[in-house]
């Protein structure tokens, strides 16, 4: 799953962008509304944290641009604390969800994980594959008798997307640009071989090939 995260504070950025890839998503940074306003116009992302007090462009008319050319991209908003005219002008304009600064990282990652569990096409709360379970906090698989299988952070966030678009067919270039964030090298083969480490884990049928589509999750072995 890949996010982007739209906001001037550099320390505050730095700071979500660890989390959040310590969390297993690929997140990409822009500093201001010009940027964030380029990238959520132009790059797949599956939810975006967007402060309202961007310079060069404000984080308001950014959102309200992506709405009226069609982009449904999930928002969740940063505002001030007591900024209540901003959260009501943010909702108004399209935002899914809202949290006042300062903040707990731990309830923005919360809040980023239900944006996702909302926008998915799965919405379950707990991701299966056969006998295995992911554990989203760990990032590892866990089997029906509580053992548990380590995964890779590339392994885990491209089983996670997968489990979020069950029997969907899902191109090479899709997958990488969902998996990986904007400066990484997205070499479509490389998907085909953490396909091929998914399908030793889960088994040959959890993945299916789709010739010239691409793959479709089907979630049995």
């Amino acid at each position: 799953m890949r996010l982007l995260i739209a906001e001037d504070d550099a320390t505050l950025a730095g700071q979500l962008r660890a989390r959040l890839a310590g969390a297993g998503y690929a997140v990409d940074v822009a500093a201001d509304g010009i940027d964030a306003a380029h990238l959520g116009s132009t790059e797949p992302y599956d939810a975006v944290i967007l402060d309202l007090g961007l310079p060069r462009k404000a984080g308001l008319v950014v959102l309200r641009e992506w709405r009226a050319a069609g982009n449904t991209v999930p928002v969740l908003i940063l505002t001030a604390r007591d900024g209540w005219s901003e959260r009501v002008a943010g909702l108004q304009a399209g935002a899914d969800d809202y949290l006042g600064k300062p903040f707990h990282v731990e309830e923005l990652l919360a809040r980023v994980q239900a944006l996702l569990r909302r926008a998915a096409p799965l919405q379950a709360t707990e991701l299966r594959a056969g006998d295995w379970r992911l554990d989203e906090a760990r990032q590892c698989l866990i089997g029906a008798d509580g053992c548990e299988q380590p995964l890779t952070g590339t392994e885990f966030r491209l089983l996670r997307y997968f489990m979020r678009h069950p029997d969907e067919v899902l191109s090479k270039t899709r997958l990488s640009e969902h998996v990986y964030d904007y400066d990484a090298e997205r070499d479509s083969n490389v998907i085909e071989v953490y396909v091929r480490r998914l399908r030793a884990l889960l088994g040959a049928g959890c993945i299916e090939t789709r010739r010239g589509q691409g793959y479709a999750f089907v979630g049995r072995s």
